[in-house]
């Protein structure tokens, strides 16, 4: 091989060297870019599909009236769920156990049984209630009826422009018109079909029945 064949030689081996090293060095710049842009990605939380769906419509609240805690525990799965506030109506007059015994016609809740027109107070109210676009109000059953304090708390808020979901817990009584009558009362607001759960209800059966709702 004479001198200028192994002079050229020489010069091919290095062009292809210079190539290798090149094409090494553009392959770790592009790992490394893709590496840290991974780890810098946003990791993206995650909603309820009902929580999302309330972020749209706008402010919720759960307003309720628990005697023995059944209606409470639907209340704050609902809550959670969509990620509502929660407002209980407490009665000036909390209820006791003799109270809250039908079978006693001196009872408490038989005599305003027998008193339609009675209109127990509450302790409180909702605060900031006309930023709320749509409103859960549940209550037991007491005569296959909303006990008159929820009466109380519906015809004291104006429902304007507000959609209204009635629910109601009872061990076998179907919901039948309490939530109608709680919306003749109010005289206001889109109220929707209400919802009667057993006392004893699963909280998946309560999220279940929120998610159906459009």
């Amino acid at each position: 091989m004479t001198s200028m064949q192994k002079a050229f030689s020489f010069k091919n081996l290095l062009r292809h060297v210079f190539a290798v090293v090149t094409l090494t060095s553009l392959f770790l710049v592009s790992t490394g870019c893709s590496s840290q842009a991974a780890q810098t990605e946003p990791v993206k939380e995650t909603k309820p599909a009902a929580a999302a769906m309330a972020d749209k419509s706008g402010k919720t609240l759960v307003v309720y009236f628990s005697a023995t805690g059944h209606t409470k525990k639907v209340a704050e799965t609902i809550a959670k769920e969509t990620g509502a506030d929660l407002f209980e109506i407490k009665p000036e007059q909390p209820y006791t156990l003799n109270d809250l015994n039908y079978n006693d016609k001196n009872s408490r809740v038989q005599k305003e049984h027998n008193n339609p027109s009675l209109r127990p107070d509450y302790v409180g109210d909702a605060k900031d209630w006309a930023k709320y676009d749509r409103v859960f109000i549940g209550f037991p059953h007491w005569w296959r009826q909303a006990p008159h304090v929820v009466y109380t708390f519906v015809e004291k808020h104006d429902f304007t422009g507000k959609t209204v979901i009635p629910f109601a817990t009872s061990m076998s009584t179907p919901m039948g018109d309490s939530g109608t009558n709680l919306e003749k009362a109010a005289g206001t607001g889109k109220w929707l079909e209400g919802h009667r759960f057993e006392g004893n209800v699963l909280s998946q059966d309560v999220i279940s029945w929120v998610k159906s709702l459009k």
